[in-house]
């Protein structure tokens, strides 16, 4: 009896520590064939609901989006909900809603074929300010129940921004999303720059990120704009993105829950499909003129944009053409303050204005670059940067109060290593106040 207990424990030890190129290849032979099986069979769908996330919606001071996978044998999925107590008695007053539910089939590479049922449903009528907690499943199988508390009119509003987490994401990336919780464990949602993995079909790429957020992701409302790796031929989006999300479908007709707007009282934050402008004139030109028409009409005190391609690369000798051509003009026109992006695989920030075809730096957007996982790039030493880094895992913390944007990027050991504000006056305009802390730049000898 012993024995069975040791080895049971050691094949679940095995589980949590297996490699990443063991779940996204099955070519590993580190531990035999045996434990490679259960290692699949633990990435595989059952009848308990997994990969359960919260999403921003349009209005996300009263709704809130939530996905979860099961089985194909689970065609029918509930959300239970209701204002958190105290103590256990919610569950009598928990209302329960059924998700709307679709089949996805998706294989790549040596990865076998995997079929799950994929569930959907959106909370509406939130209170803003209050405390909620919810579960998902059915009568077969209920999750836990998770926590989360809507935003306030009144208070600040914060995010965690992350880079590229593409590579190693369960084995590499996970401390990095887990440290930006310990650090900042209240914060209103958190935003991705794409390249959430690094094949857009891989199954058991996307488990990984899912694990390495666990309930966090489930917590905390979560958005995201696609990188050229949730994308097969800079054409076909990841038969993941929409089944397994839940975003906004205000963008431009064709570009549903990639190119979309999310509007809080003082702050819209815009995601565009920085790989459909690269790649298809048609889909360009279709986020140019809503971007334009949604700027136009912009209300709002801050606005963040995110895409995944920089208007300003980090790496030597690239150069996003396309980026600048036609999106770069609106961003400056309309005054953007923040634009949020990765791609490039290190960190840099700085503001510049384009004028008469030169840029003119400490005016316009404030542009970052930043990476959270560890495929890293050379970085460059262009006059545009107030600060950048080579090699470093970061996470950025961004907070809204007022008339004052703050903005601090933190390593993945938790450090600080870089900050500044943005304080807004009447005119809209803003001066940066830098809080560079007097460490030195991470950069290549």
């Amino acid at each position: 009896m012993n024995c069975i207990k040791v080895l049971i424990v050691s094949v679940l030890c095995l589980l949590v520590v297996v490699p990443d190129t063991a779940w996204a290849t099955g070519s590993t032979d580190l531990y035999g064939d045996s434990v490679k099986v259960m290692v699949k069979k633990h990435l595989m769908p059952t009848v308990q609901p997994d990969r359960i996330i919260l999403n921003l919606a349009e209005n996300p001071m009263e709704a809130v989006g939530i996905n979860w996978r099961t089985a194909t044998s689970e065609a029918v999925s509930y959300i239970e909900y209701a204002v958190a107590t105290a103590g256990p008695e919610f569950r009598k007053i928990a209302k329960r809603i059924e998700a709307k539910t679709s089949f996805l089939s998706s294989q790549q590479d040596d990865e076998p074929v995997i079929e799950a049922n994929y569930h959907e449903g959106m909370l509406t009528g939130l209170e803003a300010g209050q405390t909620y907690v919810y579960r998902v499943g059915s009568e077969k199988a209920w999750s836990e129940w998770f926590q989360f508390t809507m935003p306030t009119a009144e208070g600040p509003l914060s995010l965690i921004y992350f880079g590229d987490a593409q590579n190693d994401v369960y084995s590499m990336w996970s401390r990095v999303i887990r440290e930006a919780y310990f650090q900042f464990p209240k914060v209103d949602f958190m935003l991705y720059a794409g390249d959430l993995i690094n094949h857009e079909d891989a199954d058991y790429e996307w488990g990984g990120w899912f694990e390495a957020g666990s309930f966090i992701h489930a917590s905390v409302p979560v958005m995201m704009t696609p990188g050229n790796h949730e994308y097969a031929k800079g054409v076909f989006l990841s038969k993941h993105w929409r089944p397994q999300f839940n975003l906004p479908k205000n963008g431009p007709e064709g570009l549903e829950e990639m190119a979309y707007e999310v509007n809080y009282p003082h702050l819209k934050v815009i995601s565009l499909d920085g790989e459909q402008i690269d790649e298809i004139p048609e889909k360009r030109m279709a986020q140019v003129k809503w971007l334009r028409e949604v700027l136009e009409n912009d209300p709002k005190k801050w606005t963040i944009v995110t895409f995944h391609y920089p208007i300003y690369s980090t790496k030597p000798n690239r150069n996003n053409e396309d980026m600048q051509a036609y999106i770069q003009p609106i961003l400056e026109e309309y005054g953007v303050d923040l634009v949020l992006q990765g791609h490039d695989h290190a960190y840099a920030r700085g503001r510049v204005l384009n004028v008469n075809g030169q840029p003119e730096l400490g005016k316009g957007p404030m542009y970052v670059v930043s990476v959270s996982g560890p495929k890293m790039y050379d970085v460059a030493n262009d006059p545009w940067m107030d600060r950048k880094a080579y090699n470093t895992q970061l996470f950025q913390w961004i907070n809204i109060e007022g008339d004052t944007l703050s903005f601090k990027a933190l390593t993945a050991r938790g450090e600080l290593y870089d900050a500044f504000q943005l304080q807004k006056n009447t005119k809209g305009e803003n001066t940066l106040i830098n809080q560079i802390p007097n460490t030195e730049e991470r950069v290549q000898e």
